[in-house]
């Protein structure tokens, strides 16, 4: 995967900048670590980087700044980081676009009830007046996550005329009004939306978030999504809601993932579930390292880092 994040082109433009050393390969990262890590003054990481414990970081004496080429780094960084006093940036924001796409192609299926349309396809094509549409619908968005605000972005600059609502504890009516949504408390929120986008980063205060009773508040015929992590939604809760046929799912992310193949989920006719593909797939990847790439000669101009992580933000991080 490195040769995608970070192709020829990307290379050459850092080598411009910095001396690079060869990039460890094999199956055994770690092995490959403590050469790579000798003489590096900045790392840049990526999905499946082994952990910077204080272990790993005796193996770089040198190194100031991890600018990480992917979107969270809470598997990436220990306590060890922040007591050296080393940078870390995180492409989070590269990757954002596309869960943000992503995002809003499923709020424009669910509002309008593509899989239960989609469902009874074979009984006929549902007459005028059974089908729905976006406009005016109520959506609902459970955190304002850095998607969570460019969700509500885009939506607002939709011609649908979308009733955006917000449920977060650290965003005051005044901040989410400036974001172009109405801030209320979660039960407000399930009992009011007809289409509700799970954006809350997995905390142990925001597991099962969604809880028996939060889903219970849906109305009949509503839709969820969620493409942020599978346990911020009860997933015994969920499973009853959707096998009732009350609700549609529209799912990226699951509890466990991936699902057994036997799971109620996988084959009912109002659930969709994709393999967690909403972030920045395949092409799209070289994103990330541009971000990357971009940071590190930020980095050494002075300039402010874009994508700057800080002890501070990690624990809010998804």
């Amino acid at each position: 995967m490195t040769h995608q994040i970070l192709p020829m082109e990307l290379r050459a433009r850092l080598s411009a900048s910095v001396r690079l050393a060869p990039t460890p390969t094999g199956p055994d990262l770690r092995a490959a670590l403590p050469a790579a890590l000798a003489d590096a003054d900045i790392l840049i990481s990526g999905q499946g980087c082994p952990r910077l414990t204080t272990d790993v970081l005796q193996q770089a004496p040198r190194l100031r700044a991890v600018m990480h080429a992917g979107s969270t780094v809470r598997p990436l960084v220990s306590e060890a980081v922040w007591e050296r006093g080393i940078t870390v940036s995180s492409a989070a924001d590269a990757d954002a676009g596309s869960v943000v796409a992503y995002t809003l192609a499923l709020i424009t299926l669910a509002a309008r009830r593509t899989l239960t349309m989609a469902a009874g396809y074979w009984d006929g094509w549902p007459a005028f007046e059974q089908r729905s549409g976006a406009e005016g619908q109520t959506i609902g968005i459970v955190g304002a996550s850095r998607i969570g605000r460019r969700v509500i972005g885009e939506l607002g600059r939709s011609d649908a005329g979308f009733q955006i609502l917000l449920s977060d504890p650290y965003v005051t009516d005044a901040e989410a009004h400036r974001l172009g949504a109405v801030r209320v408390d979660l039960p407000e929120l399930c009992s009011r939306s007809g289409v509700i986008s799970v954006h809350a980063p997995l905390l142990p205060e925001t597991t099962g978030l969604l809880n028996a009773e939060m889903l219970a508040l849906i109305p009949d015929g509503a839709a969820l999504i969620n493409t942020s992590r599978g346990a911020v939604i009860d997933p015994e809760a969920l499973t009853n809601e959707c096998c009732s046929g009350r609700l549609e799912a529209y799912l990226d992310v699951t509890f466990p993932e991936r699902l057994p193949s036997n799971h109620p989920l996988l084959l009912l006719p109002n659930v969709l579930i994709t393999p967690h593909i909403a972030g920045a797939q395949g092409s799209e990847v070289r994103r990330l390292g541009r971000y990357a790439v971009t940071e590190v000669e930020r980095w050494l101009a002075g300039e402010p880092l874009l994508g700057k992580i800080t002890r501070e933000d990690l624990p809010c991080l998804a």
